[in-house]
């Protein structure tokens, strides 16, 4: 029986590029060489897509001198991929699946997965819609508002455009929230962008920091409480994990990009002792706005439990969550008995189940 040929494309043109790449490897080891081929494919920043030989080239960041260019074929009929060599030559690959390691625009947000639907290929992870919807937090506000039954922050939009008149807009904000209050991107990932603002001043810079990562920009009341996560894996009928939480280092007081990726002393915890029945409000909500947004394949849930109330309040969901080695997916899955490896291949599974 031939094996499948699998593409990885990993890295991609937005600020969670380094991310992907280290992402990519893990999902790279953990594929199933006895029934998958995998053929690698990194995006560089410039938007440059590049045929590459070995994970080790990955891992010590010399892929982007590969010299070798590759396309995914569109055309319905081929599913294919065309890699032309250093020399000028050309081939092409047979592709039967594809397992997209992207974080971020260009990756998590819905234009990716359209060109794979317009190639007919099997891929990983939500489709076009819930892509799109889930990585534009204001968009995903609006749909869980109208599921009902699930609290989440208040909050303003507001557009890029609006900060023309940025004392209005201030107003706006003042009127409906009280400081502090976070600011971030609608659409950007792992909180590039996002900034707290104690005051006006602190809210005009905010404002003006968020605007260069995105068009649109959402303004939210802070939730005082203990940052938790609950993963999501299914097509039809999804499963959640157990939770895991957060404990960020850092002088932000919140979850920065640094903080995450950046500082030894922030921790997660799997399974943390949370007060009554909030562990499974929290499964719960998770699985149903998965539901709502059409996920298939796997998201992360994020949410608060809030300290005054002990209340479940939503935060975000992230489509194409991180396979890194301080993870929270790959991790609450583990401690339910899936080891990334078998995390892996079922996603792959699932993908397949989904197209046929």
């Amino acid at each position: 029986m031939r094996k499948k040929n699998i593409v990885v494309v990993f890295g991609g043109n937005s600020s969670e590029h380094e991310v992907s790449c280290v992402s990519a490897q893990t999902v790279i080891k953990n594929i199933d060489t006895d029934r998958y081929q995998v053929i690698l494919v990194g995006i560089t920043k410039q938007g440059a897509w590049l045929a590459v030989d070995k994970i080790e080239d990955i891992a010590d960041d010399t892929w982007r001198q590969t010299g070798k260019k590759a396309i995914l074929s569109p055309d319905a009929t081929r599913k294919e991929m065309l890699i032309f060599e250093k020399n000028g030559s050309m081939h092409s690959v047979k592709v039967d699946v594809i397992f997209p390691v992207l974080h971020g625009p260009n990756g998590e947000d819905g234009t990716i997965q359209g060109l794979f639907e317009l190639a007919r290929i099997p891929y990983v992870g939500c489709g076009v819609l819930s892509s799109s919807v889930s990585m534009d937090k204001l968009y995903t506000k609006i749909i869980v508002d109208s599921i009902g039954g699930i609290r989440q922050a208040s909050y303003v939009g507001v557009h890029k455009s609006d900060l023309k008149q940025m004392d209005k807009i201030i107003e706006e904000v003042e009127e409906k929230l009280a400081y502090p209050v976070f600011v971030k991107p609608s659409c950007a990932g792992s909180s590039n962008g996002v900034s707290k603002a104690k005051d006006r001043e602190g809210l005009k810079n905010a404002l003006l920091l968020a605007a260069k990562h995105d068009s649109k920009i959402l303004v939210e009341e802070t939730i005082v409480g203990r940052e938790v996560e609950c993963a999501v894996l299914g097509n039809e009928d999804p499963k959640a994990s157990g939770v895991g939480e957060i404990l960020a280092a850092g002088a932000e007081g919140f979850y920065t990009y640094d903080s995450k990726y950046n500082n030894a002393q922030s921790k997660t915890v799997v399974d943390p002792d949370l007060p009554g029945d909030a562990a499974e409000k929290i499964r719960d909500a998770a699985v149903r706005i998965f539901k709502a947004v059409d996920g298939r394949g796997l998201s992360r849930v994020d949410f608060f439990v809030e300290n005054e109330t002990n209340e479940v309040v939503f935060n975000e969901i992230n489509t194409l969550p991180g396979f890194t080695s301080i993870s929270m997916y790959p991790m609450l899955w583990a401690a339910r008995g899936i080891d990334t490896k078998k995390l892996v291949n079922q996603l792959i599974e699932l993908c397949l189940g989904r197209f046929e």
